[in-house]
């Protein structure tokens, strides 16, 4: 764990860097500009979609009971906008992990690996394309689990384990990818993830806790929709905030490990080559 705990001390001494912070600007205004456009056209379809499947399928009756039950009556009101709301807040989020991780890791990477890790060789083991298909999978994955625990916004002690535990799978899966794409080879990818798999399950488990502040945004009810541009441009911001700091975090790390790695190559090498010397 002093890996762990060291490259987040790094990762925290480098997130108030001048040119860091300036690479959250980028993928927040792609992100608003996508989502501003997706909303004026698309919002208000969603939500007739979801007011015809409640009316059709008699659920505004099961659900008044449900919230009845729960003495969250004043919720019935606002139920469809939220639940629409509630819909979109996965795909705002890959959005921001997509511009992320194509246009503020590769400078992430060059920051950290252009200050600390110069001696490392770089293999080109991994592609854009590479990240845009991890994105990609990782989040149909993430928005199905993410989309079956939404019942679990009734019960909140559930709702900040499962959601930061599913945060951190796919931002582990993401970041680690994008973190060694550049040095590391396929081999050396694969073998690092394989060894570091809870060190960097850890990591992004720590960055999906982070990641649940944008979510407590939305746990406002009917004052969510009252707020709902303001409330999606600053969580957009803080998803790109915590992706960023994400990215430097593993970063540190699977570049470290990475070293590491290939120095016990070398030795291993030399032994075998020398064995009598060794």
């Amino acid at each position: 764990m002093r890996a762990v705990i060291v490259s987040f001390g790094r990762a925290m001494l480098s997130q108030l860097h001048i040119r860091i912070l300036l690479l959250t600007v980028l993928p927040f205004i792609l992100s608003l500009a996508l989502w501003g456009l997706v909303l004026w056209l698309g919002l208000q379809p969603l939500i007739d979609s979801v007011q015809h499947y409640f009316t059709v399928n008699d659920m505004f009756g099961i659900s008044g009971s449900i919230l009845s039950w729960f003495s969250m009556g004043a919720f019935k009101a606002v139920l469809v906008p939220l639940i629409a709301m509630w819909a979109l807040l996965p795909l705002m989020i890959l959005t921001a992990l997509v511009f992320v991780a194509l246009i503020a890791v590769p400078a992430v990477l060059r920051h950290v690996a252009g200050r600390h890790y110069a001696h490392l060789t770089r293999k080109f083991g991994g592609s854009w394309w590479g990240t845009l298909w991890t994105s990609l999978w990782c989040f149909l994955v993430f928005s199905v689990v993410w989309l079956l625990t939404l019942p679990l916004l009734l019960a909140p002690p559930l709702n900040f384990v499962i959601h930061p535990l599913l945060w951190g799978w796919l931002t582990y899966r993401v970041m680690a990818y994008d973190a060694l794409s550049e040095h590391a080879d396929n081999q050396e990818r694969r073998t690092i993830l394989r060894r570091h798999r809870w060190p960097l399950l850890a990591i992004g488990t720590a960055t999906g806790i982070a990641g649940t502040a944008p979510t407590l945004l939305w746990l406002g009810g009917v004052l969510s929709w009252f707020f709902f541009p303001l409330l999606a441009a600053l969580s957009i911001w803080l998803y790109v905030l915590v992706f960023v700091f994400g990215g430097l975090w593993f970063e540190y790390y699977c570049l470290e490990a990475l070293s590491r790695y290939r120095a016990g190559e070398t030795v291993a090498a030399a032994e075998a080559a020398d064995p009598i010397r060794a």
